[in-house]
């Protein structure tokens, strides 16, 4: 049943921040009578959603409430989800893990067990915090979940030397196959913000959004220590919120936000500090050598996803090197993908 609430909460993925992906799945005489999950933000969570679907709402005293995440004990946007189960008498719930986030952390687990619900933790707790890696990291660690992502040659490049003067005329070289780039865009959707630095937005004038998947457009992010830009960039289009850290101060303007920090060696550090500040719980970085680096050796990176192709190039500048445990490889097509963690 825990596993199902898992399934259910993935539903969810990238559309519910600033909160967790949440699956719940209620059981009673051995039957699964309603199972739901938390779709969005402001919208009622997994457990309430479960509940509602039961008319008759005496079957709850003989069911049994599964849920991958601790229920709510503060009021937020909703009512607590825990006020909502005592009301309904269910006698017994099994938890996937503790909620981290401060109002709850045990809280509603507390709650429920004073009203003299019978509730059991940790079923598959690990599986439970995985789901939720993203929300853990934010609320644990006081910083966005960092994905660091790059495509490379199979001889080990990432970028011509001059993008500006590539072999098909100027602008963006592509390394990696169609079916690659859609699930780039993808990721996209699944992630609350993508990053890049100033070279990577003059060379290529990305736009930073999810044209090849359906879904929601992350914050764009860029680094750009001088306001050098061009203000004519498709970063700056005001089509989606972008944040803009420098070392110079700049009002904001409609969904163009500036924040200054100091380009020194603790810029890592500062810029996840602000995004953390802004609510921002996931990043890809998805800039050149420097910005990746930037990250990398700061020990600032929880996942690295990585394309390689079947293309040489004679020339060009070479992928960043790290340290990661692999977790994850598959072909695409003609390119491999390998995922890492730190």
């Amino acid at each position: 049943m825990m596993q199902r609430c898992i399934q259910l909460a993935m539903n969810g993925f990238g559309t519910t921040y600033p909160n967790p992906m949440v699956g719940c799945v209620i059981v009673c005489h051995g039957k699964i009578i309603a199972e739901s999950w938390h779709k969005k933000a402001g919208d009622p969570h997994a457990e309430a959603n479960a509940i509602n679907q039961i008319q008759n709402k005496e079957i709850l005293k003989e069911a049994t409430l599964y849920v991958s995440l601790e229920p709510c004990a503060h009021h937020g946007k909703t009512p607590p989800c825990t006020g909502l189960i005592i009301h309904n008498r269910i006698p017994k719930v099994v938890v996937g893990t503790v909620d981290p986030f401060a109002e709850v952390n045990g809280a509603g687990i507390q709650k429920m067990r004073n009203a003299g619900i019978e509730v059991k933790t940790g079923v598959l707790e690990k599986e439970c915090r995985e789901l939720n890696k993203r929300f853990f990291t934010f609320h644990q660690k006081e910083r966005p979940y960092v994905v660091l992502k790059w495509a490379q040659t199979a001889n080990g490049f990432m970028a011509v030397e001059n993008q500006f003067n590539c072999e098909a005329g100027g602008g963006q070289k592509w390394i990696t196959n169609e079916y690659s780039r859609q699930l780039v865009h993808k990721w996209r959707t699944e992630e609350q913000a993508i990053l890049v630095g100033r070279r990577t937005a003059e060379a290529d004038n990305p736009q930073l959004n999810a044209r090849l998947w359906l879904g929601n457009q992350p914050v764009r992010i860029v680094l750009d220590q001088d306001l050098k830009l061009n203000e004519n960039l498709n970063l700056f289009d005001k089509s989606q919120p972008t944040i803009v850290f420098s070392q110079k101060s700049k009002e904001n303007l409609l969904n163009l936000k500036f924040i200054q920090v100091k380009f020194n060696e603790n810029l890592a550090e500062q810029i996840l500090t602000e995004l953390y500040k802004n609510e921002i719980q996931s990043v890809i970085i998805e800039g050149g050598k420097k910005t990746l680096e930037t990250f990398i050796q700061k020990g600032l990176w929880d996942e690295a996803r990585i394309f390689t192709s079947e293309g040489i190039w004679k020339t060009g500048i070479g992928s960043p090197k790290f340290h990661g445990k692999l977790i994850h490889s598959k072909n695409i097509g003609s390119d491999q993908l390998e995922i890492f963690i730190r």
